[in-house]
């Protein structure tokens, strides 16, 4: 570590519940030179409730809650954003990390952490992931009683707020569980081009989880707010151009190719 750094850097995922966060997390972490949080005692060993800078009880990160309450959005300028906050993060990670120039911390509660996180470590970068709403509703239910229209006014506020953080961040690259799944190969590939480090030899099996359930209709308010995502009624996905934002060209070049295939 040096005098005013440190020597990694981190790479956030974060997402709804059920959006596919882990499964991206694990593609990250099977990058060459890339560190994990791998078998702590917390849930899809997730680094929210291995520190306690920001408090996490049980009734923050709830499913089909936490994305559109005010009190999770933390951004610059807010109780948290200090040195201590920082340094409290840094050491209570720093046991459960492996060795790595990047770390790969996922929790879904980055979605709404990440302008606080860009602002404690400047040259983090982020990664959002989505899923078809219908998907996310009927996999969340077995944890939340809530009708599906309610989860999707969740949804869609929810990734309202996550438009707006994303004019805020230097790099942050998004990606839909649909286009992953679908091309698993070419997604990792442009997660390597994204940190700026090789791509992985070898790669997970990968199973679309979406054929799972059964999907219907969608109101015309919710048609109209999910086709900006490409996202249609029935579980319908469509094309959409890479989401990918980096200071860099080339990196952010590389990345849309890859994502492109």
């Amino acid at each position: 570590m040096t005098a005013k750094g440190l020597s990694h850097r981190y790479v956030f995922v974060g997402g709804l519940h059920r959006s596919g966060t882990s499964l991206v997390a694990r593609m990250v972490a099977g990058l060459p030179g890339v560190g994990a949080i791998r078998n702590a005692p917390v849930p899809e060993n997730e680094g929210v409730y291995l520190q306690g800078a920001i408090a996490h009880t049980a009734q923050h990160g709830r499913p089909m809650h936490f994305a559109t309450d005010p009190a999770q959005h933390l951004a610059e300028g807010c109780a948290h954003d200090s040195l201590a906050t920082r340094q409290r993060l840094e050491a209570d990670w720093a046991p459960w990390f492996d060795a790595g120039a990047w770390r790969v911390e996922k929790s879904p509660v980055n979605l709404t952490r990440m302008r606080l996180y860009q602002q404690l470590f400047p040259l983090s970068q982020f990664v959002v992931v989505m899923r078809h709403p219908q998907a996310v509703a009927a996999a969340v239910s077995k944890w939340v009683d809530m009708p599906q229209d309610r989860m999707i006014d969740h949804w869609i506020d929810a990734h309202l707020q996550v438009a707006q953080d994303l004019a805020h961040l230097h790099a942050v690259m998004v990606l839909r569980y649909e286009d992953l799944v679908a091309r698993p190969d070419a997604h990792r590939d442009a997660l390597a081009a994204f940190l700026g480090i090789p791509p992985a030899q070898g790669a997970e099996a990968v199973r679309d989880g979406n054929g799972d359930y059964a999907y219907g209709d969608l109101s015309p308010a919710h048609r109209a707010a999910l086709a900006e995502w490409g996202y249609g009624p029935g579980g319908r996905t469509e094309p959409m151009p890479p989401q990918v934002r980096h200071p860099l060209r080339d990196i952010r070049e590389a990345t849309e190719a890859a994502l492109r295939g």
